[in-house]
Order: structure tokens, then C-alpha cells, then sequence
């Protein structure tokens, strides 16, 4: 039986190192943002119901699909962030299901579902457990502010467009504590990982 784990968290709450920590333990990774990149390439069906939902104007000279200019369409209509959503998550949906049990089929002990709304998108019927990766908010704000050098309301109003991640926390199965050091986490995954059997 493969155990299935949702791994989820915040903006600037360090969930990409912690997923990337799984290679260590030769753990597969499926990520739904590089899905959600994959699912609106040109010859992609996703990629097809874009262009004859919102028009050619959200193409590039090559052909693909221009994100900003499609970001800024939908961004300001919710009618059509709703459309597009409609059409590129069934899709990263169908794709994550084929791999997990890919992975299940060819015998792999567990399997991440990397997804960053988990439980906003109400997710966790795809997965055995689930695992935040938390910080403290002034943590987190400070980090996005180095990150990607937003000011500090700029970084707040990104905070503040999620769920929190304290209730993400209060949610899942296990918590990542990522206040401290890389070194910290990993210990953390690793006795966790030991705890539920999959190394």
C-alpha cells in the first residue's frame, strides 16, 4: 500500500525546500503548480478551451499562452477567473490522480501531492494524511519581504489573500515547523516520515 501525503503551506512559508527534502528519502514528488504549467501548453486540451474561451489575444507570437496578459484578463473579473479556473484544475486534477497512482501501481512505499490549496480546494480525499509546513506570520512576512522585495503592505495583502497558515496547521495530520533552520525541518520530515513508515 502506498502512503499517500498532501504536502501543503503558505506563501514564503518554505514549503518548496521541505518538498524538495523528499528526494533525500528517494520519495516521488507531484507538483501542482508545475502541472498547472504543463496542462495549458499548446496541444494540451486545457491549452485548447483557453484559447476558444478567452481568444487569441492571450497567445504569444509562438503560440503559447501568454500568462501575464491572461493574468491580468481574469484578475479583474471574477466571472472570468472562475472560467479559467474551471478549465485548468479538473485538468491538473486528472493529471496529479494518473501519476499518484502511477507511483501507487509500480510499488512506490509513498508519494507527495505537493499542493498549495490543499484545503481550500477542498483536496484531501486525494491523500492518506496531510502535512503543513508552518511559520510565524512575522516570519513569513519578513521572508516574503526578502524574497520578493514587496513592502511590508504589499507582502500582507499576499498573506492576507490565503488561508492562514494557522489554520492550515490546526487542519493537517502533521506540522512542519519551519521557524528555525533547514536543518530543523529536515529533522522534523525525516523522524515523521519514520513515525508513519515510509523509510
Amino acid at each position: 500500500m502506498t502512503l499517500v501525503i498532501g504536502l501543503t503551506g503558505s506563501i514564503a512559508s518554505g514549503k518548496s525546500t521541505v518538498s524538495l527534502m523528499f528526494d533525500d528519502f528517494n520519495i516521488p514528488v507531484i507538483d501542482a503548480d508545475k502541472i498547472s504549467r504543463e496542462v495549458v501548453m499548446p496541444g494540451e486540451r486545457a491549452y485548447e478551451l483557453i484559447v476558444s474561451t478567452f481568444g487569441e489575444d492571450v497567445l504569444r507570437g509562438d503560440m503559447s499562452l501568454d500568462r501575464e496578459q491572461l493574468g491580468a484578463i481574469v484578475f479583474k473579473n471574477e466571472k472570468k477567473r472562475k472560467q479559467l479556473n474551471n478549465i485548468v484544475h479538473p485538468a491538473v486534477r486528472e493529471k496529479m490522480i494518473e501519476q499518484r497512482d502511477a507511483f501507487s501501481a509500480s510499488g512506490e512505499k509513498s508519494v507527495i501531492l505537493d499542493i498549495p490549496l490543499l484545503f481550500e480546494s477542498k483536496l484531501t480525499h486525494f491523500v492518506d494524511k496531510t502535512v503543513a509546513v508552518y511559520v510565524d506570520e512575522q516570519v513569513q512576512l519578513k521572508r516574503l519581504m526578502e524574497r520578493d522585495g514587496y513592502s511590508e503592505e504589499e507582502a500582507y495583502r499576499r498573506i492576507n489573500a490565503q488561508m492562514p497558515i494557522r489554520e492550515k496547521a490546526e487542519l493537517a495530520d502533521a506540522v512542519i515547523d519551519n521557524n528555525g533552520s533547514k536543518h530543523d525541518s529536515y529533522q522534523q520530515l525525516e523522524s515523521l516520515l519514520r513515525k508513519w513508515g515510509v523509510i
